[in-house]
């Protein structure tokens, strides 16, 4: 790799970082179809864009709770029940054909921004918390956790838009919930990526580098924006996320 690629690459994690910090995602969204046009096939790019999520989620969940105190009680509830079967969609997609794989995420993404753009419709006034129950939050934890190690993404994007209509969390409440949830599934998916060959390091390290400069940005705006216009954002988000990866086809 030469020091122009490296330099644009980190340039890249800086740019996923501020939107993963933004919507509490950690970036992997945009980097897996920004990879895929770069040439790595599904399963390469959604194990590759993990060596940057790992660390961006970290970072923009202790963001998250140092501005919205996180109940670490249900963020662990989450976490553990998101553990076991991130690992098992793990071990079930690094087996599937790649192309298969890339149409399934095209389809997984429009579906999230029809939800996102279906609660803005639904709730427009602001949410009201109800209780979490714990029945609740393992069900939840567990069917995310399936979902993020089934296409790299960590979870998160699933547990928001759940959390915000169903629970009456805030968005940016729900955001960093969404991170304890994804951070435990997260770790392991990558590590069953990695495990199976599916992770290219030289170009993973630099966009992780890049995002762990610039997360922190994005969740001061996402504090700044209003819940609805940042809800907006999110479904637009994953409609452009699904139009880049479908152009690799």
């Amino acid at each position: 790799m030469t020091l122009l690629q490296m330099l644009l690459e980190v340039g890249l994690g800086m740019l996923l970082g501020v939107l993963g910090g933004v919507f509490g995602i950690g970036g992997g969204l945009l980097a897996i179809p920004a990879l895929g046009l770069l040439g790595l096939d599904q399963q390469l790019a959604q194990g590759t864009a993990l060596v940057m999520v790992v660390p961006n989620v970290m970072l923009a969940l202790w963001r998250y709770h140092q501005r919205n105190r996180i109940d670490w009680r249900h963020g662990l509830l989450l976490g553990l029940s998101s553990l076991l079967l991130a690992w098992g969609g793990a071990r079930f997609a690094v087996g599937l054909d790649a192309g298969a794989m890339r149409l399934a995420f095209v389809a997984f993404l429009l579906a999230l921004a029809l939800w996102n753009g279906l609660q803005l419709w639904l709730q427009p006034t602001a949410a009201v918390p109800k209780r979490l129950p714990s029945a609740g939050l393992v069900l939840l934890g567990g069917g995310c956790g399936l979902l993020g190690g089934l296409f790299g993404v960590g979870g998160a994007v699933l547990a928001t838009p759940i959390l915000t209509l169903l629970f009456g969390l805030s968005q940016v409440v729900a955001q960093g919930l969404a991170l304890a949830l994804a951070l435990p599934g997260t770790l392991v998916t990558l590590l069953t990526y990695a495990g199976h060959g599916q992770v290219d390091w030289a170009s993973g390290l630099p966009l992780a580098l890049g995002g762990l400069l610039s997360i922190s940005w994005g969740v001061r705006l996402a504090h700044r924006l209003p819940a609805r216009r940042l809800r907006a954002w999110f479904a637009l988000f994953l409609v452009g996320c699904a139009l880049l990866l479908a152009l690799k086809g």
